[in-house]
């Protein structure tokens, strides 16, 4: 039970850093949508998508193979700490003199059918892009080397600074300048000297402007960490590292298809007219935004990564592993749960992060998304079996099976229900993988998850949301009361079947 305890304090620490900042940096999005159109909007979801793609290129499954390699018996820490660290600033690197190249091609493509955007600023938003993802790779390992080190506490410290200034210059440059040129208080020379390097007209720039001057503030807290870095080749381990790496990369890419491929090509599926009197990057925009309310449960499911991932390369060796492992899992579902019906059912208050209204209209994909991202979280500890047996090409496999349902899923259902199938081919994919890998890892490297009760919490979970859609009022008090007695009700159902003691106090 203190190892178990040990991994919920660590939890909590990279929980910090990811929930609390973030929770922070969700209320930038009633910013976004109450100052961008749908339509911009959607240009920032899109362009962020394929950053998203483009991160897992960068960074070439590096962070996962370092704890790999460095927690190997007799392994240089150091040195394989520069190694991964030079590959990856040199793939980095080349990746974006690439990128920059194209960047006019690119920039063309992207702007097709959109009436509200320059050329030039597409031009701009990729280079934007192009610096936040290379200052992301070129700090990853560091940030893995905190982990690895336990040092949780730092990592969250350094992270949390990072959201607080992403959202003070967000607010500065999205809505401060405005404010400030359009008060009576400044004189007219100032307002043209602001004009000189401010484009009101732009603010879509600026959002991407903030995440990377954050970025790089990042750096000076983080030098010490990098201490004893130099660039080393060692072609001893390049070729072991690939091996392991490779698989871990593409299924890092098939992993971000069946989490984005949705919002790349929603525009270039749906129907024209589709939602009557709205364009397509305007449904972008409404799924995007909406999709934002799913962020409790996916930004949970990365705090407990954090923390998961190097502690189940320490356990590996320990023979009762298994059982603390499926005695991860069950809690890690039961607190995702609740995640799950805490925003399901209370919807009516979260709709108002995003600002306008406009955006409501798409809240139905809500509760399909936070049950999808509790599966891809039950996958993440499930996959704990590939790696730990060095059968990585497994977790290849498992991903392109849950690429092809998503790809397929996404041409079929789009078409005919909009960002609705979306969601619903997501949830399939989700549901479909973790199942896959279930079944594999019960044969290669059985661990006694307790899944018939997981799978009864699941479809409890479940039948309270759908039957919420009858019982919904206009009141919110109502709403409120009756909602989250149920999740109380329910909590302690579950409660009381798993601890024994409280059963017996209670007869």
């Amino acid at each position: 039970m203190s190892l178990l305890k040990k991994l919920a304090g660590q939890t909590a620490l990279y929980g910090l850093s990811s929930m609390v900042g973030r929770a922070i940096n969700f209320l930038l999005v009633p910013v976004y949508t109450s100052l961008l159109l749908p339509a911009e909007y959607g240009i920032v979801t899109e362009l962020y998508t394929y950053a998203a793609f483009l991160n897992i290129l960068y960074l070439f499954g590096m962070e996962t193979t370092y704890f790999r390699f460095a927690n190997k018996e007799g392994a240089n820490e150091v040195h394989i700490f520069n190694h991964v660290n030079t590959q990856v600033l040199f793939g980095s690197g080349l990746i974006s003199l690439l990128i920059v190249f194209f960047a006019p091609n690119i920039a063309a493509y992207l702007n097709v059918g959109n009436s509200i955007n320059r050329i030039e600023d597409y031009i701009y938003y990729i280079y934007y892009i192009v610096l936040i993802l290379f200052t992301d790779a070129a700090l990853a390992i560091a940030f893995a080397r905190l982990r690895l080190q336990n040092k949780a506490f730092w990592f969250a410290s350094v992270k949390l600074m990072n959201i607080f200034l992403t959202v003070i210059f967000n607010v500065i440059l999205l809505w401060g300048i405005p404010t400030l040129l359009d008060s009576a208080y400044i004189s007219a020379t100032v307002k043209t000297s602001i004009l000189t390097w401010y484009d009101p007209n732009d603010l879509v720039s600026y959002i991407f402007i903030s995440n990377l001057l954050a970025n790089l503030l990042q750096l000076p807290f983080l030098l010490k960490v990098f201490k004893g870095f130099a660039f080393v080749w060692d072609t001893y381990l390049y070729k072991p590292m690939l091996v392991y790496a490779l698989p871990l990369m593409v299924m890092g890419l098939t992993g971000m298809i069946n989490e984005m491929l949705d919002r790349l090509i929603l525009r270039e599926l749906l129907p024209e007219n589709f939602y009557p009197g709205r364009d397509k990057l305007h449904a972008l925009g409404v799924y995007g935004a909406c999709y934002k309310l799913s962020m409790f449960m996916t930004l949970s499911i990365q705090a407990f990564r954090y923390a998961a991932e190097p502690f189940f390369f320490s356990r590996a060796s320990d023979k009762n592993s298994p059982q603390l492992f499926a005695d991860i899992m069950k809690w890690f579902v039961l607190a995702c749960l609740l995640i799950f019906l805490g925003v399901s059912l209370n919807i009516d208050l979260f709709k108002h992060f995003l600002g306008n209204s406009t955006y409501w209209e798409g809240l139905g994909v809500v509760p399909i998304l936070l049950l999808a991202n509790l599966f891809l979280g039950m996958y993440y500890n499930l996959a704990v079996w590939f790696k730990l047996t060095d059968k990585t090409y497994w977790g290849l496999y498992i991903s392109f099976f849950g690429a092809s349902i998503t790809i397929a899923g996404n041409i079929i259902f789009i078409p005919v229900l909009g960002y609705m199938g979306a969601a619903w081919v997501t949830l399939a994919c989700y549901f479909s993988v973790t199942a896959a890998s279930y079944l594999l890892g019960h044969k290669y490297y059985p661990i006694p998850y307790p899944i018939v009760k997981i799978l009864c919490w699941i479809g409890t979970a479940s039948l309270l949301v759908y039957l919420s859609h009858y019982f919904r009022t206009e009141s919110l008090l109502h709403n409120a009361l009756i909602f989250n007695g149920a999740i109380v009700i329910w909590l302690a159902w579950i409660l009381l079947l798993e601890n024994p003691n409280i059963r017996t106090k209670a007869s």
